[in-house]
């Protein structure tokens, strides 16, 4: 029989668990409220949950859609709260223009996010700020250029390297392909060509590995677990889950990155500068001995690796869209080939210069870029002053988010902003530019790829219906159903390159 004392003891203890997670919820409700005290003309939003915020009313499976009815009960600047982080949701050109350009100064950093910062740290050029962030960026610039960026030396690697994507997918002889892990190679091998100074084969079993990686940490960002691990990172460091395998498979990917360094390193020679690595090689001999440069091997890895990252997917992912589209609208992509034909031939190399006299084409590429909508919500930005918008107090520390989503299909912008429509780039038959297309953002962290990126969608996309026409499989469904991560892109599917006759 339990003894009376052993009896009290049990109550007792069970008594006192009980009140220290009482007083530890308190004590979170506590400092969640104190935290959040905000100006009194702070913009208006949907009521949040401690720590969560609005992540619940978010969801995960489409959330840059979701938001926009709020941004109808609420208007076009609006709070809310993504992890606990004060968040202000910022809709329409004028408004956007206002803070990523007049007021760009102020909202010029990156937020950091527990998961960013246990990954990335604060390096690198897309999550560096400040002073870091100047010389990282100019550095980079400076050496793209070097390389090749907006020169016919850069196009020509462009161009040999739609050649070879041609040819594999000239292999599947017309029959249904998975498309992804191809273009992926074609596009990584520019960026990889002018960083490690080397293109990898289509059936190079590493590299193969390094993409699929690279499609996996793109894929799981946006997990719940991850969701989880940016609201509680000290608590989800020991909890199992999805989380973990995201932070190896980082691991394995700067691995990678430090691999090409290391081999950099021992034929190195700082007269002979051969692409990216070698050239910040240089910079950090300069910079030997100070102890506060930005110059250091850690910060190699990381530029590296952004640059991989942001040359490989943004723009893979493109076509990809691409291709379903013409695939899905046949009697668009007869027009292109119709252009391309009466413009440049079927055998005729394609080159920049064309696009001015390919007004249509280029039209439908924008109008991929536009409905494609890869990043719907932009990179965000992050005050580092108090700032006025609209009227409304934003305090110091405001995460910023731009909805291109809701600019990109707005019915004030666009004729038919749902449906696929080359038209809405084009005046009497030539290419109009749109001032309310903004897929590599504005203002002061502008996608510095963005000229890149324009040479490669050109110069693949073109050389691709030159040479083949795209199709459903037969008896298979193409659709536009999108899969969920850092970028949006298309589920996974097949389609069909049969050769032009």
């Amino acid at each position: 029989m339990i003894s009376v004392g052993g009896l009290v003891a049990a109550v007792w203890r069970a008594l006192h668990l009980r009140s220290l997670l009482l007083g530890a919820i308190v004590f979170l409700l506590l400092a969640n409220f104190f935290k959040k005290r905000l100006p009194k003309n702070y913009p208006p939003g949907p009521p949040s949950v401690p720590f969560f915020g609005n992540f619940f009313q978010l969801g995960l499976k489409e959330p840059h859609l979701t938001l926009q009815k709020y941004v109808k009960k609420y208007g076009n600047l609006f709070s809310m709260e993504f992890s606990a982080w004060p968040t202000v949701i910022v809709t329409g050109l004028p408004l956007i223009k206002e803070v990523l350009v007049h007021q760009g100064h102020h909202a010029a950093d990156r937020p950091l996010a527990p998961i960013r910062e246990r990954t990335f740290k604060r390096n690198g050029l897309i999550m560096s700020n400040g002073q870091e962030w100047k010389e990282q960026r100019r550095f980079t610039l400076t050496t793209l250029r070097n390389f090749g960026l907006g020169k016919r030396s850069l196009e020509e690697r462009i161009q040999e390297e739609a050649h070879h994507l041609i040819q594999a997918m000239e292999e599947e002889k017309g029959q249904p392909f998975n498309p992804h892990l191809k273009i992926n190679n074609a596009v990584s091998n520019i960026i990889c060509s002018i960083t490690f100074g080397e293109r990898f084969e289509y059936q190079d079993d590493q590299f193969q590995e390094m993409l699929k990686l690279l499609d996996d940490v793109i894929r799981l960002e946006m997990s719940l677990w991850c969701h989880f691990y940016n609201t509680f990172p000290r608590i989800m460091e020991y909890i199992p889950g999805t989380h973990h395998t995201l932070f190896k498979k980082w691991e394995k990917l700067k691995s990678f990155i430090s691999r090409m360094i290391e081999n950099h390193k021992r034929d190195w020679n700082p007269d002979d500068t051969r692409d990216f690595i070698d050239a910040y090689l240089r910079e950090m001999q300069k910079h030997d001995g100070n102890a506060t440069s930005s110059f250091h091997e850690e910060n190699l890895i990381f530029s590296a690796l952004d640059l991989f990252i942001a040359g490989t997917e943004t723009t893979s992912t493109t076509l990809r869209w691409a291709l379903l589209y013409m695939a899905l609208h046949p009697e668009i992509q007869e027009k292109v080939q119709a252009e391309i034909d009466r413009v440049i031939g079927q055998s005729r190399q394609l080159s920049t210069a064309a696009r001015e006299l390919m007004p249509y084409t280029n039209a439908v590429i924008h109008e991929v870029q536009r409905m494609g909508n890869i990043i719907p919500l932009n990179v965000p930005r992050v005050l580092t002053v108090d700032t006025t918008v609209a009227g409304y107090q934003l305090p110091k520390g405001t995460m910023i988010v731009t909805n291109l989503t809701a600019l990109h299909r707005d019915p004030k912008e666009w004729a038919t902003p749902d449906t696929f429509n080359p038209d809405h780039f084009l005046e009497n038959g030539q290419f109009k530019k749109r001032e309310a297309f903004l897929p590599f953002s504005t203002g002061k962290r502008v996608c510095l790829g963005e000229q890149l990126a324009k040479s490669e969608l050109f110069i693949f996309f073109t050389s691709l219906l030159q040479k083949f026409t795209f199709k459903p499989p037969d008896n298979e469904e193409l659709s536009l159903e999108f899969r969920m991560g850092i970028t949006i892109s298309p589920v996974q599917h097949r389609i069909c390159a049969v050769p032009r006759a």
